[in-house]
């Protein structure tokens, strides 16, 4: 039992040690110019950072039997990590295995979430269950359905998609910190972020599909 619980505590301190690195790197990634050697490797440290919370809030649901909340948190913020890298690595729609089969895997990991949700009955807020669940569908319904852009009119739509989803992941990471630090102030404390999160995801959109205007207007 004394080593279950020291196992448990030593993964509840690295969850919360990377969760907290991870805010730290995505911030400066958010903040620092794009494109530029601070904001990739800061990305790339916080994605590995991501990994570690990712892995660590599994073993807390799956092994430890902990808040299962936790689940649809981690799989959002960790699907929109991952997709997020790919669009950027690639910078096409071209359908690959391995987005499949991850895409395939969050959905069943959804799938036994609501499952789950359903055989204990509602115990969290609604609107952060269907706001959570609800996002994460949208986005992978969006992912099967970009297959279908034509790549000549495909474009530039990658960043929009790699700003989208890396800022909603460090979102997802930030809601997750700010509710279990401020649980009195539920559910205010969990979808605020969320909902800042895509504010300045919006306008990151806005102002380059603006610059990327201007240029053409250059040409």
């Amino acid at each position: 039992m004394e080593t279950n619980n020291l196992l448990h505590n030593t993964n509840i301190i690295a969850h919360v040690l990377f969760g907290s690195i991870a805010l730290c790197l995505g911030l400066i990634a958010l903040l620092s110019k794009k494109g530029k050697t601070l904001h990739t490797k800061s990305g790339n440290l916080f994605l590995i950072c991501l990994i570690v919370v990712i892995t660590t809030g599994l073993v807390g649901v799956f092994i430890f039997k902990r808040n299962s909340f936790l689940l649809v948190i981690t799989v959002l913020s960790g699907y929109l990590g991952f997709s997020g890298y790919r669009v950027l690595k690639y910078k096409n729609n071209q359908p690959k295995l391995l987005d499949i089969a991850i895409v395939l895997l969050t959905l069943a990991s959804v799938s036994y979430f609501l499952y789950y949700f359903k055989s204990i009955g509602m115990i969290w807020s609604p609107i952060i269950i269907y706001s959570t669940v609800g996002y994460l569908l949208f986005m992978i319904t969006y992912d099967f359905l970009r297959y279908l852009i034509p790549q000549s009119k495909y474009k530039n739509l990658w960043l929009y998609e790699h700003i989208l989803k890396m800022v909603s992941a460090f979102s997802a990471i930030l809601s997750a910190f700010s509710g279990t630090v401020f649980e009195d102030y539920q559910p205010y404390s969990q979808f605020l972020p969320s909902t800042l999160g895509m504010v300045v995801a919006i306008g990151f959109m806005v102002y380059y599909i603006n610059k990327n205007k201007s240029l053409k207007r250059k040409i």
